[in-house]
């Protein structure tokens, strides 16, 4: 009997290892809810209403569009419609099975890379969200970066490897999920490094300052400050390796707006944030950038040597940093500022120790990477 289920893990591994031949991804929900986040490669059919209440009459329909020799791999919100439709493609001959936890699932997945060209680091990516965080580590011992909330993937990265977490780290306080760093940093017992300017109410903090270090084995994480993006930005250095969070994306870089909205107040954080852009440029060429954040990017791991992101024509707003044209930086961004990321103000309160997260802390973070200044 052929399985009438698939991990959100297992179609991750897939979709990023383009091993979909054979395979067509059919996502019922309504069309705006599709526009605005979806798997990639996924096509929609909006069924989503009808099939809660058991109308299969749409699906029947439209079963000419759907391909008679490909495994059919149904998604909606939660894993119950999909297992529905899924069913009902079954029982019309077609080889269909339904994603375990639908969107919500697909939002949980993590993913280990090796960096090749950078000793010592391991990157997480979460392909539902966009968020990314890190391993960096030497001679048995780990500090995590930017960790989500579901702390167990940094345990077993560090356990898988043999590595005993000293420390955890956030590059800024985040708008987009949930930080896991307090929460690792309490169960291990080891400090929880953030900077000042972004620790709100938390007590339990050590906090970061430019240019100092943090060891790791026999090597050091060094701390650069990079506000723009959050008043307390920091980016890692790690050897020939940038940790820049959500100061530099390959694509673009952080919105400065998400701590306040005004235009004046988005303008004075676009010029910290051109400065800090125009520090990092001053990096090796070979410097291997790792954001903390993706938007379309296929590549896996996230990894470009600095020099090649200079010379690419895909980031715009950092083509204005070499150019020191800085009113082009800052108009582009005021210009071009997308909505905000879901529930970011709630998100930001828990992350700042202000607010104490609830059992919908998951919910919270699902949806689209909206970080990004363009």
């Amino acid at each position: 009997m052929s399985k009438t289920t698939i991990t959100p893990s297992e179609v991750a591994r897939r979709v990023q290892e383009d091993d979909t031949e054979d395979r067509f991804i059919l996502d019922v929900r309504n069309e705006d809810d599709y526009d605005e986040w979806k798997i990639p490669g996924s096509e929609n059919i909006p069924v989503y209403d009808e099939l809660l209440d058991y109308d299969y009459s749409t699906l029947e329909s439209q079963l000419d569009e759907l391909p008679e020799k490909e495994e059919i791999v149904v998604v909606c919100v939660a894993g119950v419609t999909s297992a529905r439709a899924a069913e009902f493609l079954r029982e019309h001959g077609f080889d269909a099975t339904s994603i375990d936890d639908g969107m919500n699932g697909w939002g949980r997945v993590h993913r280990q890379y090796e960096i090749q060209d950078a000793d010592g680091i391991v990157q997480i990516v979460r392909p539902g969200t966009g968020c990314v965080s890190y391993l960096a580590y030497d001679d048995g011992e780990a500090i995590v970066v930017d960790p989500s909330q579901y702390i167990d993937q940094y345990l077993n990265a560090a356990d898988e490897r043999d590595l005993e977490i000293v420390g955890v780290a956030d590059t800024h306080a985040h708008a987009d999920h949930v930080s896991g760093a307090r929460q690792l940093a309490g169960e291990l017992d080891v400090p929880y490094y953030l900077h000042k300017d972004d620790a709100g109410e938390l007590d339990s903090v050590t906090e970061l300052e430019d240019g100092e270090t943090i060891a790791v084995g026999n090597r050091e994480l060094d701390v650069i400050y990079t506000p723009g993006h959050t008043p307390g930005s920091v980016s890692f250095q790690f050897d020939d390796a940038l940790l820049s969070g959500d100061t530099l994306f390959l694509r673009s870089v952080g919105r400065p707006d998400l701590e306040d909205s005004a235009e004046d107040a988005v303008r004075e954080a676009a010029g910290q944030l051109f400065e800090s852009l125009d520090q990092l440029t001053n990096l090796d060429d070979e410097t291997v950038v790792l954001p903390g954040h993706f938007s379309g990017e296929e590549s896996r791991p996230l990894a470009t040597e600095l020099g090649k992101l200079r010379e690419e024509t895909t980031n715009e707003l950092l083509s204005y940093v070499e150019a020191n044209d800085e009113t082009a930086f800052v108009e582009t961004i005021v210009e071009s500022l997308a909505d905000e990321p879901a529930n970011y103000n709630e998100i930001k309160q828990i992350n700042w120790g202000k607010q104490q997260p609830g059992g919908d802390t998951e919910a919270l973070e699902l949806g689209p990477n909206n970080c990004a200044a363009n």
